[in-house]
C-alpha cells in the first residue's frame, strides 16, 4: 500500500468493472524473482522474451485506432486484437508512443498543464509525467498490474559527468507481466527533442520497451532503488560516474566500452577508447567536432581509437557507428557514446596529415573489397630511409590506383601518383613507396572492378613517417596508360636518371614485339627470358622515353614510360 502514497488511485475503477474491463490487484513491490544480474550478461536488450516479427499485424492494428474522447473506449478498440497480457501492452505501448506527442511548450510553463490521462488523451501531447500516467491508467483498465515510476534520467541536457540533486525529473512505467515485473519508457520511445527543446520529432524507439534493467539503469535511476530490479542496486554516485550509452549503441549490437568511464585524461598528450561489436560495424569520431586528431582502426569485432588533442584543456569526443550492411534508410552514423577527454600536455609529434581519412589501415572492410593478407597490419608506416614496400594478395579481379599526400603544397595530385610503384604478380600486388623528404605521408589506396570502365573507390590508406631529414628519394618513373598493371620495372627504378652516363634497363613486359628507348638516339632493347635489356647513354637530352611495338605489323609506336635527366 506504502507505494500508492501521494497518488490518487484511477478513478471509479469499480464502476469500469462492469464495463467489461477486469479487476486489477494492487501492485505488489518488486521481490527476488523480479531481479536481473548487474553488469548487463550481454545475451538480450530486453527483460523477457519478445519477437517484433509476431507484433507486426497487432502493431499496425494500434496505430490505425483514432480514439480521443475516451480512455476507456480506446482501451476497449485496442483489446480487440490483443489476446495475452503481454500483447494489451504491446498494443497501449504502440499506441501512446506513436499518438501522444512531446509538449513542448508545456514543458517550460508546467502550471498550464495537465497529467491526468483524459485530458493528455484529448491535448495528444503532455510531459514524461503525463505518458506515465495514462500508460499507467490505460493499463489498469486493461487489468494490468502497472506503476507510475519517477526518478533522474540522464536525458535532454544532460552533461557527462554531472551530479544529480533535488527533485526527480523524469517518470516512467513498470509492469507485471509473466509473473515478474518489467521496465518501460514511452516518453522515450515516442521520440525526441531538438538541441534547444522547440521541438519534438515522432521518431519511435523499440528499444524502451520491456528494456533489460542492466540497460534501463544506464540512463534512469528511480527514487525507489527497489524498482531498479537489479541485483546488486547501484548508488547515485555510480550512476552518475556510469558511461552514458545511448540507445543506438545497442540496438547496433555494441557490446562495451573501454575505459568505462564517461571522463577520461590524457597520458603524454595521448589517449586510448575502444569499443566491442557482434560484427562488422562502420564507426568514425569527432574531436571537437573534427575527425582529424585521432588514429582510428576497425577491427573484426568492434575498433580502436587514439585520440592526440592538439591543444590542452577540455574536449567533448563523439563516437558514432553504422551497420555495414545498412539498409538504404539505415545507412547514417549514430551517436552511440560520448566521452570527455581532458588534455594536460600536448604530443606535436602526432599532428595528422589533413588527407588522412579514418579508418586507417587495413581492415575487414577492406578485405571484403579484396585486398587480402596484408603484410602490414598497422596504421603506421615507420621508414628511416624513406622507403617502404607493402604487399596484398587480390582477392577479386580488381584494379588499384595509389598516391602519396602530404600537408602543403610540395606533392601535387599527380605527383603524388609518382611516389608510389605498383607491380602486379599473378595477384599478388606490391607497392614500392620512396618519400621525396623527411614528415608525415598518406598513402591512399583505391579500386575498381577490372570490367568497370567508372571511376576509381577510395578504400582505405596508411600513415607513413619518416623523421630522417636526410631523406631525399626522386619519384618513379612516369607511367603511360599502356602501361599495364602486370608490366614490371626491374631497373632504373628512379625517375631522374643520371646525365652523360650508359644505364642499364630491364624491364617485364609480356605481349610485346618490339621495345625502344629513346633518348638523344634511339636504342633498341632485346627480349631475354621475359624480360627486355639493354643499355642506353643519357648525354645530350633532358628526357628518356620507353616506347613499345604492340605488333611487328604496326608502325607506330605507343609510349609507356618517360624518364627525366638530371641537369647539368
Amino acid at each position: 500500500l506504502s507505494f500508492f502514497c501521494g497518488q490518487q488511485p484511477p478513478p471509479s475503477l469499480s464502476l469500469l468493472c462492469f464495463a467489461g474491463f477486469q479487476r486489477t490487484e494492487a501492485a505488489r513491490p518488486p521481490g527476488a524473482k523480479d531481479l536481473h544480474a548487474y553488469p548487463w550478461d550481454k545475451s538480450s536488450l530486453k527483460s523477457m522474451p519478445v519477437d517484433l516479427q509476431q507484433f507486426k499485424k497487432l502493431d499496425a492494428y494500434a496505430l490505425e485506432v483514432n480514439i480521443k474522447n475516451s480512455v476507456e473506449e480506446l482501451v476497449k478498440a485496442l483489446l480487440k486484437k490483443a489476446r495475452t497480457d503481454l500483447e494489451k501492452v504491446r498494443a497501449i505501448w504502440m499506441w501512446i508512443c506513436h499518438h501522444i506527442e512531446y509538449d513542448v511548450v508545456g514543458y517550460h510553463n508546467k502550471s498550464q498543464l495537465s497529467s491526468k490521462p483524459r485530458d493528455v488523451l484529448q491535448m495528444g501531447k503532455s510531459i514524461c509525467e503525463g505518458y506515465a500516467e495514462l500508460f499507467e491508467h490505460m493499463c489498469s483498465l486493461a487489468g494490468i498490474q502497472c506503476k507510475k515510476l519517477s526518478g533522474h534520467a540522464k536525458g535532454h541536457g544532460y552533461k557527462t559527468g554531472q551530479t544529480f540533486t533535488g527533485d526527480s525529473d523524469h517518470a516512467w512505467n513498470a509492469v507485471y507481466l509473466e509473473g515478474r515485473w518489467h521496465l518501460l519508457d514511452s516518453t522515450w520511445g515516442s521520440g525526441s527533442v531538438d538541441d534547444s527543446f522547440t521541438k519534438f520529432t515522432h521518431r519511435y524507439n523499440e528499444f524502451y520497451f520491456l528494456t533489460h534493467p542492466a540497460l534501463f539503469i544506464n540512463n534512469h535511476f528511480p527514487d525507489n532503488s527497489n524498482w531498479q530490479l537489479l541485483k546488486p542496486t547501484l548508488t547515485l554516485k555510480e550512476f552518475e560516474n556510469n558511461m552514458l550509452h545511448s540507445s543506438n549503441f545497442y540496438m547496433l549490437g555494441l557490446l562495451a566500452t573501454n575505459p568505462e568511464t564517461p571522463i577520461i585524461q590524457t597520458v603524454n598528450g595521448k589517449a586510448s577508447v575502444s569499443v566491442d561489436c557482434r560484427s562488422g560495424t562502420l564507426f568514425m569520431f569527432k574531436l571537437k567536432g573534427t575527425d582529424e586528431h585521432g588514429l582510428m582502426t576497425l577491427k573484426k569485432y568492434g575498433m580502436k581509437l587514439d585520440i592526440y588533442p592538439q591543444k590542452t584543456g577540455s574536449h567533448k569526443l563523439e563516437i558514432f557507428a553504422k551497420p555495414s550492411k545498412a539498409e538504404a534508410s539505415d545507412d547514417v552514423y549514430k551517436c552511440v557514446v560520448e566521452y570527455v577527454v581532458e588534455c594536460e600536455s600536448v604530443d606535436k609529434a602526432m599532428r595528422f596529415p589533413k588527407a588522412l581519412h579514418q579508418p586507417v589501415g587495413p581492415s575487414w572492410f577492406s578485405e571484403r573489397q579484396g585486398f587480402l593478407r596484408p603484410s602490414h597490419r598497422d596504421p603506421i608506416l615507420h621508414t628511416n630511409d624513406g622507403r617502404c614496400s607493402l604487399t596484398f594478395t587480390l582477392g577479386k579481379d580488381i584494379s588499384v590506383l595509389t598516391s602519396l599526400h602530404m600537408d602543403g603544397s610540395s606533392l601535387a595530385e599527380d605527383m603524388g601518383r609518382r611516389y608510389v610503384l605498383q607491380t602486379l604478380r599473378k595477384n599478388q600486388i606490391e607497392l614500392m613507396v620512396r618519400l621525396p623528404h623527411a614528415g608525415n605521408f598518406v598513402l591512399k589506396i583505391y579500386s575498381k572492378k577490372k570490367s568497370d570502365p567508372g571511376n576509381y573507390d577510395y578504400i582505405f590508406n596508411y600513415l607513413i613517417r619518416c623523421l630522417n631529414t636526410e631523406v631525399k628519394w626522386p619519384p618513379f618513373p612516369q607511367r603511360y596508360s599502356k602501361w599495364l598493371q602486370d608490366y614490371e620495372i626491374v631497373e632504373p627504378l628512379s625517375g631522374l636518371l643520371p646525365a652523360n652516363r650508359n644505364v642499364h634497363f630491364k624491364l617485364k613486359m609480356h605481349s610485346i614485339a618490339k621495345v625502344l628507348v629513346q633518348a638523344e638516339n634511339t636504342h633498341p632493347l632485346t627480349q631475354n627470358k621475359g624480360c627486355w635489356e639493354g643499355t642506353c647513354n643519357t648525354s645530350g637530352c633532358r628526357e628518356v622515353f620507353v616506347m613499345v611495338h604492340e605488333n611487328a605489323n604496326h608502325s607506330f609506336y605507343s609510349h609507356v614510360l618517360k624518364y627525366e635527366v638530371e641537369t647539368q
